[in-house]
């Protein structure tokens, strides 16, 4: 089977976290990338359904105050499990 070279852009965040998995399989990038291209083909589209998620307002609310709060500087923080238990006794 010949191979030609083949550009793609991806998002630098998104190649490093798939590398980082595909690592951890035992896959190069563009190893996965033909397995995908493979699995399009055998099932005439694409591999898996894309859909948009539906939450309810209460958790798109709750997913917002958590992303908040993580990127707060004031927010008070812990390293372990002891330091967390010794601030709630107190």
């Amino acid at each position: 089977m010949s191979t030609i070279p083949t550009q793609i852009r991806i998002d630098s965040n998104i190649k490093k976290q798939a590398s980082d998995l595909f690592d951890k399989l035992g896959l190069d990038m563009s190893s996965a990338v033909n397995i995908f291209l493979h699995q399009c083909v055998l099932r005439g589209g694409l591999p898996f359904t894309i859909e948009m998620p539906q939450y309810k307002e209460k958790v798109l609310a709750a997913m917002a105050e958590a992303k908040s709060i993580s990127r707060d500087p004031t927010v008070q923080s812990y390293n372990n499990i002891d330091e967390l238990r010794k601030a709630l006794n107190e």
